[in-house]
């Protein structure tokens, strides 16, 4: 039934034809569609993707806070800006000159091996850094 067509006749009795666009289902569509994006919009930001180690203590959540990522391959980056190994130090003293809370967010993979995280704590206090807080992913809670 791809279209219809309705005849009518007038009292002379000629017949004319009248064509009508059924909306109803272009609106159904267009509304499915919408509500699709929508969902799947904030879905689509994707980050660097690392294996973090669980907690079972509870995130923070600070507005425009510095993370210092260390992929399982010792690659560093700086809020989703890679960083050569040897300038990650000046990148840091950069990166906290004009703040007042010099607090380093580091989000290192599980795989890593301890001396690789400690290193790039280490730098990070040269760096000038106070305060360096671990990103965890929260633990499954047991009942």
């Amino acid at each position: 039934m791809a279209g219809f067509r309705i005849e009518r006749s007038d009292s002379r009795g000629v017949s004319s034809t009248l064509a009508e666009i059924n909306i109803i289902p272009l609106v159904d569509v267009v509304l499915v569609l919408l509500l699709i994006f929508m969902l799947t919009a904030p879905m689509m930001y994707r980050g660097i993707d690392v294996n973090l180690p669980k907690s079972s203590g509870k995130p923070t959540a600070i507005e425009e806070r510095l993370v210092l990522t260390i992929t399982r391959d010792r690659g560093f980056f700086l809020n989703e800006r890679q960083v050569a190994s040897g300038a990650l130090e000046g990148r840091l003293r950069d990166a906290f000159r004009n703040r007042p809370d010099k607090v380093l967010y580091l989000k290192a993979d599980a795989g890593l091996a301890y001396g690789a995280v400690v290193e790039a704590m280490d730098r990070a206090r040269r760096a000038g850094i106070e305060r360096i807080g671990m990103v965890t992913e929260p633990a499954a809670r047991e009942r």
